[in-house]
């Protein structure tokens, strides 16, 4: 019984004794898993807009995608390394959480908009 109220004691100081366990590493293959979706809607979102030949807007909107999906990558990367390197990684700031579901959006709009 020792066990279960230290760990609660643990739990209950604000943090300070507190495991991440597994939590760093999930949510770094979360961030891959998206970049890898984003990636694949920025091909995909391209290839199409150019598959009937190079029009000034399928170009325009393929710069677009690449921009959008370059954005979340830069975003994504820094993340991905900070969960890597610390062993208590900081909150993602807000900044950065606004321009990757920013990104996000704007990417599925974006091919959305293409594949139409």
């Amino acid at each position: 019984m020792g066990g279960v109220s230290a760990g609660r004691e643990r739990g209950s100081a604000g943090g300070a004794g507190r495991d991440p366990g597994l939590q760093p590493e999930r949510t770094r293959l979360a961030w891959r898993r998206t970049t890898l979706a984003c990636t694949v809607a920025a091909v995909l979102g391209g290839k199409t807009a150019l598959h009937g030949g190079a029009s000034a807007a399928g170009i325009a909107g393929s710069a677009v995608c690449f921009l959008l999906w370059l954005g979340f990558l830069l975003v994504a990367h820094h993340r991905i390394r900070t969960l890597a390197t610390t062993a208590r990684p900081p909150v993602l700031a807000p900044r950065h959480a606004t321009a990757a579901a920013l990104c996000t959006v704007a990417l599925a709009v974006c091919a959305t908009a293409l594949v139409v």
